[in-house]
């Protein structure tokens, strides 16, 4: 089965069911999927082949949604690239992948252009939105979506189909905060697979209705998108929760049965008054991206009594790994539980041997959802993917510390570039971020190690208040001894407005 098959058979079995609600526009399964048609003769008239890469660099809105499923029926390679990128990066992104045709907004047209124009592979510039987009100088490369979509109207078949299942469909490049930007290469197989998993663990049918404020350049939230499409329910697109009532409200207008988040959405969330809405159509709530402090947890328990919360950890290069139940969110809410449906996850120490429960070590992953490597970087590869349990194969080291509990449970530790190595201790940033999280008046909370000429590295936490919070560093510090073990007390706190943020919202830990 190919990617784009989801959104294939949820048209041909419910062609004038809602799929897509994305600000005041509300498209049935055969209307985008006749778009999608379009756009993939376009690419393929413009010279997109099987296995090229098309980048989609849009904001959440019906043409990114539409991007995604034309791209995969033109046989071509999925990249998915945030909106905000600046033009440096965006530009090495589409070097390193030897991109053929990038999708981005006319505005961005206007400003990439004439640098993009120097990267020969290239070959087309798809400008969405009004305005005049091809100019004399940029060689015929761009071209309006609608100009190139209203040439291809009366398509209303898919292309034949040339893609196998173990082709690429995307290429995500990492966040690149523990250093240079990778290019993950998933196949067909691979995608298919994990929203086979993800769907049965959330028990998913078409009568839900999936609120994605998530970017789709954020791979949990382009599989909102995709899962969505695979069960035949809708997806309710927003752009963000920069306007928490408006999201709140159009959660409770159109009945929304799941929803996912992030710790940031959480936040925000649990800082506004919800006392007036109604959510009792809402299912689910799941968080994968970053873990999630257990304060949250307790808080949105509270908000959302009738409601299912799925806490799950996930990669890049697999997507999603474990998930745990809801059933016991509050018996040990700061586990992600055990692997999710046709995966093994289990712990090994430095030498790579096997550990049981009541461990810790990194993280290693074996499924028909991981990877096929870093695009171009063989040795990065060959670090991430090393022999498994048989012989022909290739499992993932995440580079993730875990530990185990008696019963198994999965329980994450810290990124191991992020262990704290403070008075000969090794210490876990997220032990101290889930005690400031439980202080009233913390909003969020990050931990950091900094250089210290004593202690090797001193602990650090970077605090975010309530608006009025009278809090001040030397409060913090007096409940994190109450609270904490004499070495993974920080020895600074710094209070400030916000955190700093990666493309996808996780904290910026390099940054900071």
């Amino acid at each position: 089965m190919l990617v784009q098959e989801f959104l294939e058979h949820s048209a041909a079995r419910l062609p004038d069911k809602t799929a897509l609600v994305c600000g005041e526009r509300r498209l049935n399964y055969r209307e985008i999927n006749a778009l999608a048609n379009q756009l993939a003769f376009g690419l393929q008239a413009r010279g997109v082949q099987r296995g090229d890469r098309v980048a989609v660099c849009l904001d959440n809105t019906v043409e990114a949604a539409v991007a995604v499923w034309g791209t995969l029926k033109a046989g071509a390679v999925l990249m998915m690239i945030n909106p905000s990128t600046k033009l440096e990066k965006l530009a090495s992104n589409l070097g390193d992948a030897r991109a053929t045709v990038l999708i981005c907004s006319v505005e961005k047209t206007r400003q990439c252009a004439p640098a993009l124009g120097r990267l020969t592979h290239l070959q087309c510039i798809i400008g969405v939105g009004t305005g005049e987009v091809a100019s004399e100088s940029d060689g015929g490369k761009v071209v309006g979506w609608t100009e190139l979509l209203e040439k291809y109207f009366d398509c209303t078949k898919a292309p034949a189909r040339v893609c196998i299942n173990v082709d690429l469909a995307s290429l995500m490049y990492t966040s690149g905060s523990t250093g240079e930007p990778k290019g993950a290469m998933m196949t067909h197989l691979n995608m298919v697979a994990i929203a086979n998993s993800i769907t049965l663990y959330l028990q998913n049918t078409e009568a839900d209705v999936i609120l994605n404020v998530l970017p789709l350049s954020f791979g949990y939230g382009l599989y909102q998108l995709l899962m969505a499409a695979k069960i035949g329910g809708t997806l309710v697109l927003e752009r963000s929760m920069a306007y928490p009532h408006v999201v709140l409200k159009k959660m409770v207008s159109e009945r929304v049965t799941g929803f996912a988040l992030v710790p940031m959405i959480a936040a925000i969330l649990l800082q506004s008054d919800m006392s007036t809405f109604n959510f009792s159509s809402l299912r689910y709530i799941t968080n994968a991206g970053a873990a999630m402090p257990v304060e949250h947890f307790r808080k949105l328990r509270t908000q959302f009594p009738q409601t299912q919360i799925y806490s799950m950890y996930g990669q890049t290069e697999c997507a999603r790994v474990c998930y745990l139940h809801p059933d016991q969110i509050d018996i040990r809410p700061s586990s992600v539980g055990f692997a999710i449906p046709n995966t093994e996850a289990w712990l090994v120490d430095e030498a790579g041997n096997r550990l049981g429960n009541n461990a810790r070590g990194e993280l290693v992953v074996r499924g028909a959802h991981v990877m096929l490597g870093y695009w171009g970087k063989p040795e990065e590869t060959a670090r991430a993917l090393r022999p498994g349990l048989l012989p022909h194969e290739r499992v993932l080291y995440t580079g993730d510390l875990f530990r185990t509990d008696d019963e198994g449970y999965l329980y994450f530790v810290a990124r191991r570039d992020d262990i704290i190595k403070s008075r000969g201790e090794k210490v876990s940033p997220r032990e101290i971020e889930n005690v400031l999280h439980a202080l009233e008046g913390v909003v969020e909370a990050a931990v950091i190690g900094v250089p210290d000429p004593v202690l090797g590295q001193a602990v650090k936490a970077v605090v975010v208040l309530k608006n009025a919070c009278e809090l001040k560093s030397k409060d913090i510090l007096r409940y994190c001894v109450a609270h904490l073990e004499d070495y993974m007390v920080p020895k600074f706190v710094e209070i400030r407005d916000a955190l700093p943020r990666t493309s996808s919202g996780k904290v910026n830990k390099r940054e900071l």
